[in-house]
């Protein structure tokens, strides 16, 4: 785990419902303001397939 923040539930709810749209990593991470890594193994953590860059 790196040194930002928890995940909060909102940021969470942010980052599935972001992630189903189909929206881009590199998108989701600026709107989230987390690093793309961080955004990555949240993903992954909640085992949903990262979408892919556009």
């Amino acid at each position: 785990m790196d040194a930002q923040s928890p995940w909060t539930l909102e940021a969470v709810q942010s980052l599935v419902a972001l992630a189903k749209e189909g929206v881009p990593m590199s998108i989701i991470s600026l709107k989230l303001k987390r690093s793309i890594v961080d955004v990555r193994a949240k993903l992954h953590d909640l085992g949903i397939t990262a979408p892919a860059e556009a």
